[in-house]
């Protein structure tokens, strides 16, 4: 309540009324909650989002009008099994007006079905926190930040802020720090934003990453001011394993005999984004019965690369395009001689396939000697941050005693 003098009264000013204040009005996906209802409603394997519309009297026609101005923005097609959709009543009898659909814990794609159908994006307000995270390796180091309770994401973050460290040769007893933006929605824990510095420190070295950005530079450099990015990315794909190395004399496990495996596998679960490692051009995209569903690129006039065994190929992608590092070119499978998902990572220098793991790539083009003392003025404070964070007790092996 808010007290306001009644200046005109006869009383005097002394005496005091009450007035309501006006009372905040509490949106959910734009609509008001106190006068709508909100019904959600679990999608199942193989049920069509028109016979759900249908069910909740959605016209036919407005249904084929709905699918077509969806293209634009997110097609219903795209609509999970297993995901929900929240449809927005004015009351609980009502037809819905709208539904509500959530590709991950912020973004909303709003279908309005009564009136104008029309489809929009929204997003649900956020809070981000700065937050910090240690920890020691045991195994490797995307199953210590897990057993942390860190996100998938975080983990595959650390791979961009330190491109110069190898995760697959990780060694117990290694450790790592890093500070980062953790996104909220309603107070729960909802995407994972930039890693704004880290660090792993591996037996006498200890790597750095540091995000700065201004009008000419952005992304992760490491203590001297030098890019953490290479020229190639080390793998394909995040937060995997290697299942298979570079081995000219291996037992290949399908065909049970030796075959040489001039090639990587990463392990991954299936449907798993598969990266270019540098920017290129698509020279194949195919299928054979050994390879599967491939892609092979063109870097340069020395090197090349292959990706095998593709569950299916990236929109877009085919003889002639051109794709930046990182771009997703397509999804981990078993297609062709594969007894698991994985990828067979190949890769060719000057026409010759080689091991790229013992390669030396070179590092992207430094940052200009005008630039280094605001970025040696951010780095100090961010390695203040940094300093704050205690490791954890570090991994110790037990050896068992039989008495």
């Amino acid at each position: 309540m808010v007290y306001i003098p009644r200046l005109n009264d006869s009383k005097g000013a002394d005496q005091k009324s009450t007035v309501s204040a006006p009372e905040e009005v509490k949106l959910r996906f734009g609509y008001d909650q106190k006068r709508h209802v909100f019904e959600e409603y679990k999608i199942k394997r193989n049920m069509f989002m028109g016979d759900i519309l249908m069910s909740y009297g959605v016209d036919f026609d407005d249904i084929i009008r709905l699918e077509d101005i969806a293209e634009d923005v997110f097609s219903l097609r795209r609509i999970a099994a297993g995901k929900h959709i929240t449809f927005v009543k004015d009351d609980i009898c009502a037809n819905p007006k709208a539904f509500i659909y959530q590709p991950n814990r912020i973004e909303y794609i709003r279908y309005t079905i009564q009136d104008e159908i029309q489809v929009d994006r929204g997003k649900l307000p956020t809070e981000t926190c700065i937050e910090s995270a240690s920890g020691t390796i045991v195994n490797t180091l995307s199953e210590s930040m897990l057993l942390e309770g860190l996100d998938l994401e975080l983990i595959d973050n650390m791979e961009d802020a330190l491109a110069q460290v190898s995760f697959f040769t990780s060694q117990p007893g290694d450790q790592y720090k890093v500070v980062y933006e953790n996104i909220y929605v309603d107070g729960k824990p909802a995407d994972t934003g930039k890693i704004l510095s880290a660090s792993y420190k591996s037996g006498k070295n200890e790597y750095f990453g540091f995000y700065y950005e201004n009008e000419k530079y952005q992304g992760y450099y490491d203590y001297s001011g030098t890019p953490n990015k290479k020229t190639f990315l080390r793998a394909p794909v995040r937060a995997s394993r290697v299942s298979s190395g570079f081995n000219p004399n291996r037992f290949h496990p399908v065909l049970k005999r030796r075959r040489p495996h001039l090639g990587t596998d990463y392990a991954a679960p299936r449907g798993t984004p598969i990266m270019a490692v540098a920017n290129g051009v698509v020279t194949h995209r195919s299928y054979t019965r050994g390879n599967g569903n491939y892609v092979k690129i063109k870097h340069d006039n020395v090197y090349q690369t292959q990706y095998l065994h593709m569950s299916k190929f990236a929109a877009g992608i085919r003889p002639g395009t051109r794709v930046k590092q990182g771009q997703v070119i397509g999804f981990v499978g078993s297609t062709g001689l594969a007894t698991g998902p994985h990828v067979c990572f190949r890769f060719w220098k000057n026409g010759r396939q080689i091991n790229h793991r013992r390669e030396n790539f070179p590092p992207l083009n430094p940052m200009e000697e005008s630039e280094l003392p605001a970025f040696y003025e951010h780095r100090d404070s961010n390695m203040e941050d940094l300093a704050r964070i205690s490791y954890p007790a570090p991994y110790v092996a037990y050896a068992s005693v039989s008495e």
